[in-house]
């Protein structure tokens, strides 16, 4: 399985890019660099353009307020939150009006509000249970919670993210709680945000679109999100994969197409060609002699990506390994030739 191809700019083949935010649109309080011009670039194509973030925490206004605020042009009808995507969810099972024992912050408060449930403490009569990540939850209601699962209290997680992005570096996410109270109760929640399907489902429904293209800088997350509701995706790699993450990558894990940076919505992306004994890319050849990856020619960065992606994916599956990179130098920050 191979990276795929398109003689077109991607603009000019999906109709809706749902963007992942950390790591693709903003990195912490600051915009990726041309980020803001992409999406600029996006809006002026005609292409719907949706914000998704597994962040359950903040409302939608307030996560378009701090995008505003780097030079990203948002509307709050463009983000879509997985507590949002949870609150679906919960209105699916048990209908308008029903009572949701809450524990998380404003975000999926207001998100349970807007479809009609009625969020109640989580000590309260309720038909479930939602959870999602809040810096004011304390303990006592964790204990509430846990034990109320473990006696039967459906329960919708709204992500499984292990961690998240803080000001002194990664700190435990909400998956870190899903864990704790799954361990305990010996229950697993039904969870809305990436990478399972309800977060990307809800983005469509509400921005619309009909070819829809996820964009995202995480395989376990963005790009297996995208693989489960059937939609391409593309890779960029501002975020948090890099080299020895992409070629270790499986079937489930791997990208549509693959590029440095949101530019890439507007490049094509023709397929790695097998010639011999290596794969071959614009400039480009990769190939694997005894488990070692080389490289060499000149060129687009993007065409040195597909190439080493090709030979490295191939070996993996072959011999169920990622190849040896020693020696290999990403292409990232050499100019455009």
């Amino acid at each position: 399985m191979v990276l795929e191809s398109s003689d077109q700019p991607l603009v000019d083949l999906y109709d809706l890019v749902m963007l992942d935010l950390d790591g693709v649109v903003n990195i912490g309080d600051a915009a990726v660099e041309g980020a803001p011009d992409h999406v600029a670039r996006v809006r002026r194509s005609g292409v719907h353009v949706a914000y998704v973030t597994n962040n359950a925490s903040r409302t939608p206004a307030a996560v378009a307020d701090r995008l505003t605020g780097m030079g990203v042009d948002v509307q709050v009808s463009e983000v879509v939150t997985s507590a949002q995507a949870a609150a679906h969810l919960l209105l699916e099972h048990h209908g308008e009006g029903a009572r949701v024992a809450l524990l998380g912050g404003r975000g999926l408060h207001d998100a349970l509000a807007e479809v009609g449930l009625h969020p109640v403490a989580v000590d309260d009569d309720a038909v479930a249970l939602a959870t999602g990540y809040g810096p004011d939850v304390v303990w006592h209601e964790v204990m509430t919670a846990a034990r109320r699962i473990r006696d039967g209290l459906p329960w919708v997680a709204s992500n499984t993210d292990l961690t998240l992005p803080t000001p002194d570096g990664s700190a435990p996410g909400h998956g870190a709680l899903v864990r704790l109270l799954s361990e305990f109760s010996r229950v697993e929640p039904e969870v809305a945000g990436k990478p399972a399907p309800p977060l990307l489902e809800e983005t469509i429904r509400r921005v619309g679109g009909t070819r829809p293209l996820m964009v995202g800088d995480r395989l376990d997350t963005d790009i297996a999100g995208g693989r489960r509701v059937g939609v391409d995706s593309l890779l960029v790699l501002t975020g948090v994969t890099g080299l020895g993450e992409l070629i270790a990558a499986t079937p489930e894990l791997r990208p549509t197409y693959v590029a440095h940076d949101l530019g890439g919505l507007f490049e094509v992306h023709p397929a790695p060609v097998h010639e011999d004994d290596a794969w071959t890319a614009g400039g480009w050849r990769a190939r694997v002699d005894s488990g070692r990856l080389t490289v060499d020619g000149d060129g687009h960065r993007g065409d040195w990506w597909r190439a080493v992606v090709a030979a490295a994916w191939e070996h993996l599956d072959v011999f169920g390994e990622p190849v040896d990179t020693a020696g290999v130098v990403p292409l990232l920050a050499t100019p455009e030739r």
